[in-house]
């Protein structure tokens, strides 16, 4: 039985998932970012108890089809921009459309509706997210991050960097408090 899973978004998740359907002695075959899948049919009572735990711990089952597919996309954005090895060339309609075998429009259609913001917007703040979090570790300098991230030039990321959060990337690290958000506020 495959249960899909809303704000599952690290191994952190995964790990958390596992323990909640372990603790609710329901066997899964695999538990991926955004759906765990059980070896065998689970009884109300326990989908109930698994339901509450699950929203408990922050996460939430999905029902709907529509809401099934944009966590499918907001995941594999996370995991591409997590890879860091997103190419100069990357095209965001390409590699949905490939992963989901959907058309692309589609995807961005059904997104923009349920989220309120384009796929392009999501993939920008979720790129964003990651530059600060690459930037407070200083494990690369900015031209490393752009080239990792896909963007053009360090100019390019600065400027997106600046419309997105008010500060270039050197006035960021600089700031006493960082405001990063959490993977799945975005």
């Amino acid at each position: 039985m495959k249960i899909f899973i809303k704000n599952m978004v690290c191994n952190r998740c995964i790990a958390a998932v596992e323990t909640i359907f372990r603790n609710a002695d329901v066997k899964t075959s695999v538990v991926l970012l955004g759906e765990a899948e059980t070896e065998t049919e689970v009884s109300p009572e326990k989908m109930q108890a698994i339901e509450k735990e699950l929203l408990n711990t922050g996460f939430e089952r999905i029902m709907d089809s529509s809401h099934q597919i944009i966590e499918k996309i907001k995941n594999l954005i996370i995991i591409k921009i997590s890879d860091l090895d997103i190419a100069e060339d990357f095209l965001l309609s390409e590699f949905l459309s490939s992963k989901l075998h959907k058309d692309y429009s589609a995807l961005s259609k059904t997104f923009s509706q349920n989220e309120n913001i384009t796929l392009e917007q999501f993939f920008i703040l979720q790129k964003i997210e990651k530059v600060k979090e690459l930037l407070l570790y200083n494990e690369f300098n900015l031209t490393e991050i752009a080239g990792k991230l896909g963007y053009k030039s360090v100019q390019h990321l600065s400027s997106q960097f600046r419309n997105i959060t008010g500060f270039t990337p050197t006035e960021f690290k600089k700031l006493k408090e960082h405001n990063r958000k959490a993977l799945d506020n975005l």
